[in-house]
């Protein structure tokens, strides 16, 4: 049988460093390598940390109450040393190790155990080809989460992360756009543990399983090993077994305090929490009376869902529904963009639904518009002013003109292609600049072509 385990990695969302008031290295895209960092997050002789980033001990709690988990009281830092040239103080600070006590421990998380989790800073950004290093990430908060070993399959392992992942997004505690990385730990019945280190993405973490899984298979573990995935290759390949495994020497940190919580913290951090995905599909469904498979494709994005809510303070749900969950993700898709990096202002996408919804525009020309917004919307009244539909005599006499303009369309509708009436729609629609209704249109061409 096989036993899965994950060690996942995420950069908390705050603004500063853990220890210093350096920017965090990830939320500074184009910085040039080696300008966001002071003495202390580059471990000059002599530097000393500051107190831990309070936004950032708080974002660990929140994550440990939506985990389940038993939020400690008490939390000593502990040094973890390793000699890596992305280190420069020769030693970790985290909440890990055989003496520790983490953030938060024992907890579930949709039938999932979960043994841990804790705080701790990052390394600094290496590259082992060039020798190069980048201390701007050094000392960023990340919180890792350990679970029990209690997936069966890879199927579990991506369903699970990507509603762990939501719910995180919906709390807004780590930063999705610089990633999550996990450790996998795998081991089939009657073998040892075997570790794929730093997987990062949802589709590489279940071709690693496959692999591994198929590797062990054929040749069962005798000792702990720890390997990495080769994407390029399609295996994994061995980095060090238990035998060869590093001696981290962990020990209390002399230069951090203990942190102390107290429980009216944490029950004030818990009742702060906001809904989560499962919260929100019973309220859609329930509340605002949604279709159940219009509710679930809501709920995986936390902004499409708080767009949704709020275009429904004045639009319909049946205008409003196929709008943001059909029309919006198409303009996405089409742009390759994540539906979160198109910069949408509810009160322009409340205008747009608006016009369709009194019908001042026909919703191809709002589709125009809409597509428009990339990277960023901007207020459609000019273009739905410019936009307005067109009357029914207006229609009519260009209906006519399309008719003797086109008599060979014409044949080929009366010959009893009915096909053919697209096109004369599809020429209304060009003379009116998509401000005729094209149920009208239609109507019209059908009538006169009696």
């Amino acid at each position: 049988m096989v036993k899965i385990g994950l060690e996942i990695h995420g950069y908390i969302n705050t603004h500063e460093k853990l220890f210093c008031t350096c920017k965090v290295g990830h939320g500074l895209k184009h910085a040039l390598p080696n300008t966001n960092i002071c003495p202390i997050c580059t471990g000059q002789p002599g530097s000393k940390p500051l107190l831990p980033n309070k936004e950032a001990v708080k974002k660990a709690i929140q994550i440990a109450l939506v985990l389940g988990c038993k939020v400690s009281k008490k939390m000593p830092w502990q040094r973890k040393h390793y000699s890596w040239p992305d280190l420069p103080k020769g030693f970790q600070s985290t909440m890990s190790g055989p003496h520790s006590i983490p953030n938060g421990i024992s907890g579930n998380f949709m039938g999932i155990g979960i043994t841990e989790c804790h705080l701790e800073e990052d390394p600094a950004a290496w590259n082992p080809e060039t020798g190069e290093i980048d201390y701007n990430r050094s000392g960023s908060p990340l919180i890792e989460i350990v679970t029990d070993p209690d997936f069966k399959s890879k199927e579990e392992v991506v369903d699970w992360l990507r509603n762990l992942l939501a719910v995180l997004d919906y709390i807004k505690v780590i930063d999705r756009n610089f990633g999550v990385k996990a450790d996998v730990n795998i081991s089939i019945g009657g073998g040892k543990r075997v570790e794929i280190k730093n997987v990062n993405s949802l589709r590489k973490i279940s071709d690693a399983i496959d692999v591994e899984v198929d590797r062990q298979e054929k040749d069962l573990p005798k000792i702990q090993q720890t390997r990495s995935y080769d994407e390029k290759a399609g295996t994994t390949k061995l980095m060090r077994t238990k035998d060869n495994a590093q001696d981290y020497r962990f020990i209390s940190d002399p230069d951090l305090p203990v942190l102390e919580i107290s429980e009216e913290w944490i029950e004030k951090l818990k009742k702060s929490l906001p809904e989560t995905p499962q919260d929100k599909l019973k309220k859609l469904i329930e509340e605002y009376k949604i279709e159940k498979k219009y509710a679930e494709m809501l709920i995986k994005k936390l902004s499409l869902v708080e767009l949704f809510e709020k275009t429904l303070e004045k639009i319909k749900p049946e205008i409003a529904i196929p709008w943001v969950t059909i029309e919006l993700l198409s303009v996405a898709n089409y742009n390759k963009l994540d539906v979160d990096e198109m910069k949408i202002d509810s009160n322009h996408f409340i205008e747009l639904l608006e016009a369709i919804q009194e019908n001042k525009i026909i919703e191809l020309k709002a589709k125009d518009i809409l597509r428009k917004w990339v990277p960023n919307s901007i207020s459609p009244s000019e273009e739905i002013n410019n936009s307005l539909t067109i009357s029914g005599e207006e229609v009519k006499n260009m209906a006519k003109e399309v008719i003797l303009e086109n008599s060979k369309a014409v044949e080929d509708y009366k010959s009893g292609k009915t096909w053919a009436i697209n096109f004369l729609i599809g020429q209304i629609m060009k003379k009116s600049n998509k401000r005729a209704d094209f149920k009208f249109a239609k109507k019209i061409l059908e009538d006169l072509l009696k």
